[in-house]
């Protein structure tokens, strides 16, 4: 009998160490914003159990209008998150060391979206008129812009009026401002859902007004790069991320209908997220995660042409990284 609890003891052991050695790490990614079609990449990788095939116990943390990604991974609470590299790089400038290891996203979604009945025609048109533009670290392409027209956002005949724009379409439907921000897969359609057809509407994409910045790319902090198993684990994150990415262009409306199973709130419509996704494909445009470094380069200059005040001053160090994208390649 004595033998036999000893026999057991032993390969309840076995059974143990096993289940520690094959136990898959954990990884947090907190999100810019709430559930939505922005992310499905993600939402498909977990999905489809691309992270578990990694080893990767992946939790998925949403956004929100009062959360910062840039505080949440200063204070622990995540060890990766989407970010626009103006924000990044703006609070690399004041002494969060955020490094991008990958992007997803090849191409800007910004725009300012005006009423035609405006007279807005051409961005000069902008000065005496009233604009909405996204704060939170959403501004910086904005004053880069208005900097670059030589325009004072400071309001009067010869500036622009600057609003602090909710994340709806409000200001424009009740005439509260010329022009307000949207994006390319999701405000923007919110503004013809509301009622307001294309054809009364002038857009101007920050794309190609050459102020066009890149958006949705993958940070961490700098000491996460000094641990070879991290770095592992991140390479392994970002290539199931990019398969996730894949996938959803290939399979956009099951893509959409992941992301609605995760959305708690259920506040997002099934035909809303559909062409959202399609949409937000269309930037990511078959990336593989590697960073394009001249637009990384172009995004530093156009957040140093701010004139006397520059959204930063100086060209950053070791802003962005290719270890990561590079270890997946080999993976």
């Amino acid at each position: 009998m004595k033998a036999s609890l000893i026999g057991a003891a032993v390969l309840l052991g076995a059974a143990s160490f096993g289940n520690v050695a094959n136990a898959a790490d954990a990884l947090t990614l907190q999100l810019k914003w709430v559930t939505q079609g922005q992310f499905a990449g993600y939402y498909v990788a977990k999905e489809k159990g691309y992270y578990d095939e990694a080893g990767l116990d992946v939790t998925i943390k949403p956004g929100g209008p009062d959360i910062a990604p840039e505080q949440v991974i200063a204070g622990g609470g995540a060890d990766v998150i989407v970010d626009w590299m103006p924000a990044a790089l703006a609070a690399r400038e004041k002494g969060l060391p955020l490094v991008n290891i990958a992007q997803p996203f090849k191409k800007s979604g910004m725009e300012l979206t005006c009423r035609k009945d405006t007279g807005i025609e051409k961005p000069k048109d902008f000065k005496g008129k009233t604009l909405g533009v996204w704060f939170s670290g959403n501004e910086y392409p904005f004053l880069a812009w208005m900097s670059k027209l030589g325009l004072s956002t400071e309001g009067g005949p010869d500036g622009v009026t600057v609003i602090k724009q909710g994340f709806n379409v409000d200001p424009l439907i009740q005439k509260q401002a010329d022009c307000i921000s949207t994006m390319t897969y999701n405000e923007y359609w919110q503004v013809i859902d509301a009622g307001i057809p294309a054809d009364e509407l002038t857009v101007f994409k920050y794309d190609d007004q050459g102020v066009a910045t890149l958006e949705d790319g993958l940070y961490v902090l700098e000491k996460s790069l000094e641990d070879p198993k991290k770095v592992e684990d991140l390479a392994k994150f970002v290539k199931a991320s990019m398969k996730g990415w894949a996938y959803a262009a290939e399979h956009p409306d099951e893509a959409a209908e992941i992301v609605l199973d995760n959305d708690m709130t259920g506040a997002q419509t099934e035909e809303h997220q559909k062409r959202m996704v399609r949409e937000v494909n269309k930037l990511v445009d078959g990336s593989d995660g590697t960073l394009d470094v001249a637009a990384a380069e172009n995004t530093v200059k156009v957040l140093m042409s701010g004139g006397s005040d520059p959204v930063i001053t100086k060209k950053p160090e070791g802003a962005w990284t290719s270890k990561v994208t590079d270890k997946m390649k080999d993976m």
